[in-house]
């Protein structure tokens, strides 16, 4: 199933700095294997804020809660989950979840 998910950080400022880059540090480890995994084949900046646009691609709804409720910077995060499915009209075959 493919899913748009929209994540917005706000870690607060009274965090120490070192507790911050440590966990930034987990973060990207864990992001970087689930997108070379593919479970995680799209992610945008959204420009000028802490925050993204991501594209997942699992199985169901209870793996992508795993998945996101796993990521290190997840307490300090506001997330909005869309499902997807291919469009009508579109062109690529290939819209559709691999799994």
């Amino acid at each position: 199933m493919l899913f748009k998910v929209e994540m917005t950080v706000n870690i607060p400022s009274s965090l120490p700095k070192e507790q911050v880059e440590e966990v930034k540090a987990k973060e990207k480890a864990y992001s970087q294997r689930l997108q070379r995994e593919g479970k995680w084949p799209h992610i945008w900046r959204v420009v000028g804020q802490y925050a993204n646009v991501s594209i997942f691609d699992v199985a169901d709804n209870q793996e992508l809660h795993e998945i996101l409720t796993a990521l290190p910077l997840y307490p300090w995060m506001e997330i909005s989950v869309q499902p997807l499915c291919a469009h009508p009209s579109s062109i690529y075959t290939e819209q559709t979840s691999s799994k």
